[in-house]
């Protein structure tokens, strides 16, 4: 498991469907990435059980 997992969900900002490409070599990642429409900060957490998403949360950071 060191490869790439392709992950869509909506902006927790403006609604925008979002594709995102999430490392699996890292297991659980927490980071703050823009969102590619609205550009607003979005924290995202996510986590992996061998090859399964377990975990994905896309919050939103100020507004």
């Amino acid at each position: 498991m060191n490869g790439m997992y392709e992950h869509t969900f909506m902006s927790p900002h403006c609604g925008a469907q979002i594709n995102m490409m999430l490392e699996q070599f890292y297991r659980e990642q927490e980071y703050i990435e823009d969102c590619e429409v609205c550009c607003n900060p979005i924290n995202i957490h996510y986590k992996f059980q061998g090859e399964q998403l377990v975990l994905f949360e896309a919050s939103p950071i100020g507004q």
